[in-house]
Formats: structure tokens, sequence, C-alpha cells
């Protein structure tokens, strides 16, 4: 998850999720990051678990969904390191060696549902009903008397979705590492990638304030070479290309 993600890196280690903002360049960086299956992790507004990608099938059930619903782990495919290939290999055989290598990590990621402190959940491995064996906390659920695995979830924070003031100024805020270069383009300024810098407020928080009259204006971010919807809002549609913008309806405040 460094500087540059390719789509089809992407399209391996995402498939169909439905949870957080996968993206975004964090989840995508986080998730390369993780060198090995370990107990359920707290990742910004969601939740990420982990297996070993030696099992054939895993699967995870929640407690707060009846278990009625099955969600299946998918396999983290990490880029190929080509520090292994010997020199005396010709370039034009080491450019048939796979882009992308099992991670031995298998991953779910999931949304913490507005309001919940604590969640229980089984897993299913190999077929098989279980606890989740990297995971020490567990308990018997009250409704079916089976033991579940269980996470104590935090109070999260309010995201700071853009927002007009009473001045009709809108403030777009991005989180990223601190030190970065930030930008702002959509359709309020022709798309242009350059022209609004966010400023770094505090540690890898950056906001930029722009006056905006009522309508409905589309946007991305700018970081790293890479084009970015707005992770902290989740009203977004889709260019003709297939690329996901955010969008910003600023309504009309008639007069009393």
């Amino acid at each position: 998850m460094k500087r540059y993600i390719t789509s089809a890196l992407l399209v391996l280690i995402i498939g169909n999720i439905e949870a957080l903002d996968t993206d975004s360049y964090q989840f995508i960086d986080h998730l390369l990051g993780l060198k090995a299956p370990a107990a359920p992790e707290l990742f910004e507004d969601g939740l990420i678990f982990t297996a070993p990608s030696s099992y054939r099938s895993v699967g995870i059930a929640f407690a707060h969904e009846g278990f009625s619903r099955i969600y299946w782990f998918q396999k983290l495919m990490a880029p190929q390191s080509a520090g292994g290939i010997p020199e005396n290999i010709p370039r034009s055989k080491r450019k048939k060696e796979p882009a992308y290598q099992d991670s031995g990590v298998l991953f779910h990621a999931v949304t913490i549902p507005p309001g919940m402190r604590e969640l229980e959940y089984r897993l299913i491995i190999e077929g098989l009903w279980t606890v989740d064996p990297l995971n020490p906390a567990s308990r018997v659920n009250r409704n079916s008397g089976i033991r579940c695995s269980l996470v104590l979830l935090p109070e999260l924070a309010q995201k700071p979705v853009p927002q007009e003031d009473a001045a009709g100024t809108v403030r777009f805020h991005y989180n990223a590492p601190p030190g970065e270069l930030i930008t702002l383009a959509g359709d309020f300024n022709g798309w242009d990638p350059f022209m609004y810098e966010l400023i770094e407020t505090a540690p890898g928080q950056y906001s930029i304030d722009l006056p905006l009259p009522p309508g409905t204006y589309h946007y991305v971010f700018y970081h790293r070479g890479r084009r970015n919807a707005d992770p902290l809002n989740p009203k977004r549609v889709y260019t003709r290309q297939g690329e996901a913008v955010s969008e910003l309806r600023i309504p009309l405040i008639k007069e009393p």
C-alpha cells in the first residue's frame, strides 16, 4: 500500500467488499501491511478479520444479524517481490513471473454498525462453526446459548463531512499521513487538480474552505498522484468512465 496502487491490485484484494472506504489508499495500504493473521483489528470505522490462507474457506456470521448471513473471507494478494529472482535469469523470463503472491492471509472487513458497542460473531472454518481461534475474547450468546467470539467497540467520532456554514462557505476535510500534498478538484473548478491545495490544520488532518452557492457538486481529492473519492462522504456517483466521485448537495435556504 505505498505510493501507487494499480487498478489490477485493487480488484485482486478488494473484490466485492461492501465495507469501510475500500477505495481509499489508506485502506489498501493498511491491508498490504498485514504480515500475518491476528485478532480482529479496528481500522477507522470498521473491523478487519483475518485467518490463515492455508484454510480453503473461512466465513463469518454476526449475532446482531441472527447469524442468518455468512460473509466469506478473501485471499489477500501482495505484490510479488523481485528480490529473490537470481540475476542470471533473463529479463524476458522475469516478466512471466506472477505479479502477485499469496500473502498468507485471508480477510474480511466490515463497517461497525452505528451505536454498537460490542460485536458477537462466529466463524465457519472448512465448513465447521467455531469461535475465532485468533481472538481470546468470547462469551455465550444469550439467545442461542452458543459460545461466540466478542469484540468490544469504541465510541466512534462523527465524521466531518463537507458542510456549508451560514456564510455560504463549504469546508472539505481529508485525512492522510502528515506532510502530504492534498488537492481538491470538482465540477466547480473544471476538475483542475492543481487549483485548490488543502492546508494541514493538525498532524494528518487537512481542510480547505470554498465559497459555493446552492446546487449539486461532484468532487475528488488528489493524493500521491491518485484520484480519490472523499472517504468521509458516503454519497457517491460514477462517471461514464466508471470512476467514483463524491457528491455534495447545498440546499437553497428560503428567506422566512
